[in-house]
C-alpha cells in the first residue's frame, strides 16, 4: 500500500511540476528605415527578445519591366543590436504568382536571396538562420507559389537555413483548397481577419468569432510548427458614400478624438467627418473607422490560441516595434499574453 502511495505521488509531482514550454516573445520591424531608436530596443531587452523580424522589402509585379520586382526596401542608418538576430521578412504580393511562370520563380527566388544576403550585411550581421516568406496565398496561385517556396529553398545561399511563411485563417481552415506550405514552419497571423473593404463597424484587425470560426476545430491538427504573431497596431478606414476610400495615415487618436473635426456614432466605432481636412485628403461626410487593439483583446486572444495550439517552444512576434503604438500597453499588459503561451 506504501509503494502504490509513493507512486502515485511520483507521478502526481512529475505531471504538477512539468514545465511549460519555452516561448521567445519579439517584434516585427516594419518601416523603411532601420533607426535604433533606445525606447523600441528597450523592449527587445525587456522582453529578451533573442530576434527581430525585419521587414526588407515587398516584391510586386512590374509592369514595364514585365517581371516582379523589389519595393520600397529598408534601408540601415543604424546596425542592428548585436545581442539580436535578424529574420529577414519579404512580403510577395499574392498576383506576382499569377504572371509569372516557374521558370520566372526561379529567378525571383535567386534575386531574393541575394538581395536578402546583401541588406542583411547592412543591418551588421554576418549571416542569418531564417527567412521569412510573407505572402496570401490562394487555391490559384498556390503551386506557382510552392514550387517557389522549393526553389528558395535549394538555394546555395539559404543552405542550412530555416525557411518560414505566414498563415492567414483561412488558409488553416481550407487546408485542403489551400495546401501545406513546402517549408520548415509557419507563423500563425493573428490580425486583418475581417473584411476591411466592407462599409460597418466591425474591427477588422482583430476578431474573435472570426478566429474562433476559423481555428477551433482546425487549429490543433494543422501539421508545420506554428509561431503566432498578434497585432499591437491601429488605423483609420476610410468611406465615401459607404465604399472604401484607403486608410488614412493622417489620421490618429489625437484628430479622432477631437470634436471639432469628428462626431462618433453612439456604441461605434465609426466616426463622421464634420468638415473637410484638406491635410488628410477627406471631405464633410466621410466616415471613418477607427480600429485599435486593446490589451483585453490580446488576451482573449492567447487564452484561445494556448487550448487549441500544441504545447511547443515557438516565438510570440508582436507587429510592430513602435513606440507610438507600444505606449498602449503597460509592460504588464504584453507579460499577461506571453505567459498564456
Amino acid at each position: 500500500m506504501r509503494k502504490i502511495s509513493i507512486l502515485v505521488i511520483s507521478v502526481f509531482l512529475f505531471f504538477g511540476c512539468k514545465q511549460k514550454p519555452v516561448v521567445h516573445p519579439t517584434f516585427y520591424y516594419w518601416r523603411t528605415d532601420y533607426q535604433n531608436k533606445k525606447a523600441e530596443t528597450d523592449y527587445l531587452d525587456r522582453f529578451k527578445s533573442k530576434s527581430l523580424y525585419v521587414r526588407i522589402m515587398d516584391v510586386d509585379f512590374n509592369p514595364d519591366l514585365q517581371m516582379p520586382a523589389p519595393i520600397s526596401p529598408i534601408k540601415f542608418s543604424d546596425p542592428i543590436p548585436k545581442q539580436v538576430n535578424i529574420v529577414p521578412v519579404v512580403f510577395i504580393v499574392n498576383q506576382v504568382f499569377n504572371k509569372i511562370d516557374t521558370m520566372q520563380t526561379a529567378v525571383m527566388a535567386n534575386r531574393i536571396a541575394k538581395f536578402v544576403a546583401e541588406k542583411v550585411k547592412q543591418a551588421g550581421k554576418a549571416d542569418y538562420t531564417e527567412l521569412q516568406i510573407d505572402c496570401d496565398w490562394t487555391k490559384t496561385t498556390r503551386n506557382r507559389y510552392f514550387k517557389f517556396l522549393e526553389q528558395l529553398s535549394a538555394n546555395r545561399l539559404l543552405k542550412d537555413k530555416t525557411i518560414s511563411v505566414t498563415l492567414r485563417l483561412h488558409q488553416i481552415k481550407n487546408i485542403v483548397s489551400s495546401g501545406i506550405p513546402p517549408v520548415n514552419k509557419g507563423i500563425l497571423m493573428c490580425y486583418n481577419m475581417g473584411n476591411l473593404r466592407k462599409y460597418g463597424d466591425q474591427n477588422s484587425i482583430l476578431d474573435l468569432h472570426e478566429m474562433d470560426q476559423y481555428l477551433k476545430d482546425f487549429l490543433q491538427e494543422y501539421p508545420l510548427q506554428l509561431d503566432v504573431a498578434l497585432p499591437l497596431f491601429e488605423w483609420a478606414v476610410v468611406f465615401r458614400n459607404q465604399q472604401y476610400a484607403g486608410i488614412s495615415k493622417r489620421i490618429g487618436k489625437i484628430q479622432i478624438e477631437d470634436k471639432k473635426l469628428f462626431k462618433q456614432r453612439e456604441n461605434s466605432i465609426l466616426y463622421d467627418l464634420l468638415t473637410d481636412y484638406p491635410a488628410a485628403g477627406l471631405k464633410k461626410g466621410d466616415v471613418i473607422r477607427w480600429e485599435q487593439v486593446s490589451a483585453d483583446d490580446l488576451l482573449l486572444s492567447s487564452k484561445f490560441l494556448s487550448r487549441y495550439l500544441s504545447p511547443k517552444e515557438r516565438n510570440i512576434v508582436f507587429y510592430h516595434l513602435d513606440i507610438d503604438l507600444l505606449k498602449h500597453f503597460t509592460n504588464e499588459d504584453l507579460q499577461k499574453v506571453i505567459a498564456d503561451f
